[in-house]
């Protein structure tokens, strides 16, 4: 999908089904594979069925906040490119073809410009025109030397993997500000189109609240430059209070007819020590916002970070304290001159207030270097040292313990393979003992037979001589059933139903026998 339209959402029942159609249809005229995104942030008047059924796909946002419903949209957005504008119709979203052109072309972001565009009457409270969107997007370009004209245009597209590297994190109104700040930090490819802004189609009162989020807009900028908040300020501070502190620090000054004395002596002091405690802030914030991410490194901080050690932090706050502690002895030996009695102060405080500002720098400077040594320790993972002979021997270990397994299980195989033969020989030895038995009672039967035979060969009967009548009372396929009247007779019926339960291997056999002892009768 190309192209995601995002609208944020908070009770938007009268505008946000025309603003859904209007976005379908561009889609639509211009052959866009697009889809349009309602970030729902709790609304209670139906806005999201009305969006479904203009053919929205509706994300709900727990967490309150324009910022929290634009990324909770964004995240949920399946386009290569996303598009955000307010849901109150007061964007024009058929109008999109030159943002989309432009991040066709590689655009990172591309904001659009009401001013040039053109505001309608009525569309911008005179306050916002005038003076708070001018002045907010003067101090965006001043701290962090964008080149965006209109800093808080709700109507922007964007390259939804470059914005979603950003990390943004504010939830409310100042995320317009954030967004175009963090990618003019991150040296995105920003590019501005003109557009308009109409009246919006509400008839409630809008969400922005004028002071509020102007102030929280101002924030944001003032707290993502550390040299606009604390160094360039801090500098000022420093180098006055210097200038004057050097200069009335022999006497008083006069500039035509004022006369700058030792009070003014003790405001530069004050103005010193502000504004040394101004520059190691901005330097301390600096660090901490790069290390932490919120602030792209920079090199010159890089350098002074590297130079500026603990050590050479602790010496120059100890030469600082020598400074001090030299200016109150010197202060204490003016006082013991006048046998510690009351003082002028138009010349004690030229000793006193000097003195008392290099002390307190002293301990600024000690602190400041403290803090930021703890600010470099890193939170590191390092690999565990192994020694090379305990590898070697954890690898034997090893191999052994595997050639014990193995072994063991071998073991275990061999032992039940054992059982298993014991078994079948045990059922094998028990088998052959009922042939066995069988191939007795075959004998016993078959001995029974010759007898027969042979008395009826003593008899001197001629067809005795033949073996029929033998063959046709004893036969040896009936006998090796054990159902013919001779099995019966020589073993009984007990002895010659075993046998028949095996009738290949334990019946054949005696039958076998029983034939030949027959034919050994008969030959006698």
């Amino acid at each position: 999908m190309e192209l995601s339209v995002v609208m944020p959402c908070l009770n938007e029942a009268e505008t946000v089904e025309t603003c859904v159609r209007k976005t379908i249809g561009f889609f639509e005229d211009n052959g866009i594979d697009g889809e349009v995104v309602i970030a729902d942030n709790g609304s209670t008047d139906g806005s999201q069925q009305l969006a479904r059924n203009a053919g929205a796909r509706v994300v709900p946002v727990v967490d309150k906040g324009y910022g929290n419903a634009l990324m909770g949209g964004i995240r949920s957005a399946r386009g290569r490119y996303v598009a955000m504008g307010d849901a109150d119709d007061s964007y024009d979203f058929t109008t999109l073809g030159p943002f989309l052109d432009e991040l066709r072309d590689g655009a990172d972001l591309v904001m659009g410009n009401r001013f040039k565009g053109g505001i309608a009457p009525g569309a911008m409270p005179p306050l916002h025109r005038y003076l708070g969107n001018p002045v907010l997007s003067f101090v965006g370009r001043l701290f962090f030397g964008s080149k965006i004209g209109d800093f808080h245009c709700g109507l922007r597209a964007f390259n939804k993997e470059s914005i979603m590297r950003l990390g943004l994190q504010t939830g409310g109104m100042e995320f317009a500000s954030e967004m175009v700040v963090k990618a003019t930090l991150a040296k995105y490819d920003i590019r501005e189109v003109p557009t308009t802004l109409s009246p919006d189609g509400r008839t409630r009162a809008p969400h922005l609240n004028t002071w509020r989020d102007g102030w929280r807009h101002l924030r944001f900028l003032l707290l993502y430059s550390p040299r606009w908040l604390f160094l360039i300020p801090g500098l000022v501070f420093m180098t006055l209070g210097l200038i004057a502190g050097i200069a009335l620090s022999f006497g008083p000054v006069r500039v035509g007819e004022v006369a700058f004395d030792v009070d003014t002596l003790v405001g530069a002091g004050a103005a010193m020590v502000i504004g040394f405690q101004s520059v190691l802030f901005a330097l301390l914030t600096k660090v901490y916002a790069m290390q932490e991410g919120f602030l792209p490194h920079d090199r010159r901080v890089q350098k002074i970070i590297g130079w500026w050690s603990l050590e050479r932090g602790l010496v120059l706050g100890g030469l600082l304290a020598v400074a001090g502690l030299a200016g109150m002895i010197a202060s204490l030996l003016h006082w013991r001159i006048n046998n510690f009695g009351e003082l002028d102060p138009r010349h004690s405080l030229r000793l006193v207030v000097p003195a008392a500002t290099a002390l307190v720098m002293s301990l600024q400077a000690i602190f400041a270097s403290l803090f930021a040594s703890i600010l470099s320790i890193r939170r590191r993972q390092h690999p565990p040292v192994v020694d090379a002979a305990e590898e070697a021997a954890g690898v034997v270990d090893a191999a052994a313990h595997k050639v014990a397994s193995e072994r063991k299980a071998a073991e275990a195989a061999a032992e039940a393979v054992v059982e298993v033969a014991a078994a079948t020989a045990e059922v094998s030895t028990e088998v052959p003992a009922e042939v066995s038995a069988g191939q007795s009672a075959g004998k016993g039967a078959g001995k029974s037979t010759t007898e027969r035979s042979t008395k009826t060969g003593k008899s001197g009967s001629a067809k005795s001589a033949s073996g029929k009548p033998a063959s046709a009372k004893s036969a040896p396929g009936k006998t090796t059933t054990g159902k013919t009247t001779t099995g019966r007779t020589a073993s009984g019926k007990t002895g010659a139903r075993k046998p028949a339960a095996k009738k290949d291997g334990g019946a054949r056999k005696p039958a076998a026998d029983a034939d030949g002892e027959d034919r050994a009768g008969q030959a006698e």
